[in-house]
């Protein structure tokens, strides 16, 4: 079990290990085969990137049953997925925009990241674990209006900063039954175990593979629980996932 990390450090992109209160660089590649080195800092002496690059990121719809509720939805008779352009990426403690210029109401959607460790093309379900190098936490942010005005999702979902993820990569969770949480200004909007969840991982894997090639560092955002609420700028958003860590963001207005 490791947490992988991509933090900036003077000015250099690099990659490490989290260890209690540092990161120790590594050398190779995440995706491949590393080795750590001798190099530590202190957490509070890097700042923490978004833990991958991806090509692209694949957002399931409707995926837990109180959140279909929530929407008065019938559940899917198989996965529901759209697309996030990695544009919309942005790292811990980074800032999340709200684009006023076309949205009113912009919410928040906690979920569980799942990052691609290799290709992935036709994968069958009970092999999907050899293609997941670990899990992060996801913020699916929402432009909820849009969401409704539009038949597609690209623009109510695609704003740059829209798509959150972090701190970092968790190698070792059991994605199954972990407990999503979403605070808003401190005060718990989203509280769901991944067990609701209608579709699991594992399927969502084999099924998107199905329809496209997955390369290393892409992300699927698993869906989001019931509870999603707006949020206004000045607000902070957490999402604290069991077994990875918390994701935090700022509200901001355009500039």
């Amino acid at each position: 079990m490791l947490k992988l990390a991509r933090f900036l450090k003077d000015g250099i992109i690099k990659y490490g290990i989290i260890e209690g209160e540092n990161v120790i660089e590594i050398e190779g590649s995440i995706f491949s085969s590393f080795k750590k080195t001798s190099i530590a800092h202190k957490l509070d002496s890097v700042k923490l990137l978004a833990p991958c690059e991806p090509s692209k990121i694949i957002a399931i719809g409707l995926n837990y049953k109180a959140h279909a509720a929530e929407f008065n939805k019938p559940l899917p008779e198989e996965p529901m997925i759209f697309m996030k352009p990695p544009t919309a990426v942005i790292g811990q403690g980074d800032e999340i925009i709200y684009p006023h210029h076309m949205s009113r109401r912009v919410d928040y959607e906690g979920e569980l990241g799942v990052v691609i460790g290799k290709k992935a093309h036709m994968v069958k379900k009970e092999e999907a674990k050899d293609y997941i190098l670990g899990y992060t936490c996801f913020n699916d942010i929402t432009a909820r209006d849009l969401q409704g005005k539009d038949i597609q999702y690209i623009r109510a979902k695609g704003f740059d900063t829209f798509a959150p993820m972090g701190p970092w990569i968790e190698t070792g969770l059991n994605p199954m039954d972990v407990r999503i949480e979403t605070y808003l200004n401190g005060e718990k909007k989203q509280d769901t175990s991944t067990h609701d969840m209608i579709f699991d991982v594992y399927h969502l894997l084999s099924f998107v593979s199905h329809v496209m090639t997955l390369f290393p560092g892409d992300v699927i955002a698993t869906g989001t629980p019931s509870g999603i609420g707006k949020m206004e700028p000045g607000d902070r958003v957490e999402v604290r996932i069991e077994g990875i860590g918390s994701l935090v963001n700022t509200v901001n207005c355009e500039r």
